[in-house]
């Protein structure tokens, strides 16, 4: 019996019905059709679940049994592969996160001072968050590197804090951390920090 094709799939029989090496067509009596694969691990044969048609279609069935195959091959128990839990993904530090959110950003700004002020404030002044994790930055760690400037550079603490901020919304928004935002001002750092001086750039008194 050659391999199975659309329309064998479509009308086989209940039964079952190879595909070669392995793969096979399952049909119940009801019509319902079911992909199988049969391998060998260890001496002894094995036999697992490749989902249903027309969900995984002809072409996907074989796909997926030369995967699980190759797995059987090299010594893995496919079925066993297969109940483990999924990986989480990754949590990045806060420099990570910091680096690629600046090189997004920077992609928009037409003023190259203004891109190096953004990787300036989250290289230097944010130095002490950047090898922690983004989920496990809390608001004692923004204050701490907020409140050596908050009196004497005002402008850049300000600025700094904003940044931060941005980072950890980012974070939030790719599944990175939950609950609010550490960095967050209103109803939340304008209750811990002290009001600032005036913003200064650098003018002089005017004369009398």
């Amino acid at each position: 019996m050659g391999k199975l094709n659309a329309r064998k799939v479509e009308t086989a029989k209940p039964s079952k019905h190879g595909d070669g090496e392995g793969l096979q067509l399952v049909v119940s009596a009801t019509g319902a059709r079911k992909w199988v694969l049969r391998f060998m691990q260890e001496g002894r044969a094995r036999e697992m679940g490749l989902g249903s048609y027309p969900e995984i279609s002809l072409a996907d069935a074989r796909e997926r049994a030369l995967a699980e195959r190759k797995l059987a091959r090299g010594g893995i128990d496919p079925i066993a592969e297969r109940r483990k839990p999924a990986k989480a993904a990754a949590i990045p530090t806060f420099g990570e996160l910091a680096d690629e959110i600046a090189s997004q950003l920077a992609e928009g700004f037409r003023n190259e001072k203004h891109k190096a002020q953004w990787r300036m404030t989250l290289t230097v002044y944010a130095e002490p968050l950047r090898s922690k994790s983004v989920n496990e930055i809390a608001t004692e760690d923004v204050l701490s590197v907020l409140k050596p400037l908050w009196q004497s550079k005002p402008e850049t603490a300000s600025r700094l804090r904003g940044r931060i901020e941005k980072v950890l919304s980012a974070a939030k928004a790719k599944g990175f951390r939950t609950g609010e935002n550490p960095a967050a001002w209103r109803g939340h750092l304008d209750n811990l920090l002290p009001k600032q001086s005036a913003l200064t750039r650098g003018h002089h008194a005017a004369m009398p």
